[in-house]
């Protein structure tokens, strides 16, 4: 039975013109779109907007990527680029403080610690430059919206399913890519919260935090299986954190006897799914969520108002729903 969640709003339009599209930018840390001046683009006379990501190793921040680029075609000249890993919050810090620098017209920002920021986006608000928040919200009220899944409820979906699939009852782990991030705290508190509401029989353990990287995830997921064979089912996070639990419960040579469900989209999840190796995730709109985040920064620039939040929509998807149409548009690989 195929089964579809929630698609909110503009964001369903912007995936599908984005997928057709496709960037036409590099798939290194940063992508020009045009002049570094300041507020205003070259010879054409378009805004710079400057878009600092938390990270590049994903294919998620590709797909925000391509979708920014596509909607700045011919209406703004932008820059994207994030560290190395997720990890990385001073190396983000610091491409913020350039950003900063370059005087742009707008700021798309995309924190890795919610706090860490707050001098240079008050810094922003003195240079009059508007922040649009993107995928994490941060603990400022100087951005001027938020562009990105209700993580809360996408993961509340995915304890709905874990639930589902586990018969209700049994012992759950958590690799959760952060504990700094909106998108770490909501993705695990949406997933308890659920849980502890409507699974009374589903035993939560604390969770394990592997900053999304794949390894330090497949570790982990490794060292929880060794400590409680009677695992039912493992929930990853993010993309980093769902292919580690994956890679981690294969290598622990449990396939197959634990649940895994998990955050995101990608080859190697999409070929777990297939496979059978994890049962389901939830995917955004990252193509979406990346034109979203442009469309905000043009509006700012000519000062119409904003909302406070943007919803860009999340899916679940699974082996019964992978290839319809409208899933596969959210997907990457």
């Amino acid at each position: 039975m195929r089964r579809r969640t929630l698609l909110m709003g503009a964001a369903a339009s912007a995936v599908t013109v984005g997928l057709a599209a496709c960037s036409s930018g590099d798939d290194t840390g940063s992508a020009d779109g045009g002049n570094n001046d300041g507020g205003e683009g070259g010879g054409d006379d378009l805004p710079y907007i400057a878009i600092v990501s938390k990270g590049f190793q994903h294919q998620f921040w590709q797909a925000v990527k391509n979708g920014a680029e596509d909607e700045a075609e011919g209406k703004a000249t932008i820059t994207f680029e994030g560290p190395a890993t997720e990890a990385d919050v001073e190396d983000q810090i610091n491409m913020l403080q350039t950003a900063l620098a370059k005087s742009p017209a707008a700021i798309g920002f995309a924190a890795l610690d919610s706090k860490a920021a707050e001098g240079l986006l008050q810094q922003a608000q003195t240079q009059d430059i508007p922040v649009i928040a993107f995928d994490s919200g941060v603990d400022s009220d100087v951005p001027l919206t938020t562009a990105s899944t209700d993580n809360k409820a996408a993961a509340a979906e995915a304890a709905k399913h874990m639930a589902e699939l586990i018969g209700n009852k049994g012992k759950v782990a958590m690799v959760v890519h952060d504990q700094t991030s909106g998108s770490g705290q909501d993705r695990r508190d949406g997933f308890i919260e659920w849980m502890e509401a409507n699974a009374p029989d589903v035993e939560l353990m604390e969770p394990q935090y592997g900053d999304g990287d794949q390894n330090k995830s497949a570790n982990i997921t490794k060292s929880i299986l060794t400590a409680n064979p009677d695992v039912a089912g493992i929930y990853g996070s993010n993309e980093g954190s769902a292919i580690g639990v994956v890679k981690g419960v294969e290598e622990a040579g449990a396939g197959g006897d634990v649940v895994v469900v998990g955050f995101d989209s990608g080859k190697a999840q999409i070929d777990a799914i297939r496979s059978g190796l994890m049962a389901g995730a939830i995917t955004q709109n990252p193509v979406g969520m990346g034109a979203e985040v442009v469309k905000a920064a043009l509006k700012a620039i000519a000062g119409e108002e904003l909302p406070e939040t943007i919803d860009t929509g999340f899916y679940w998807y699974d082996a019964s729903n992978i290839d319809d149409p409208e899933i596969a548009a959210v997907l990457y690989e």
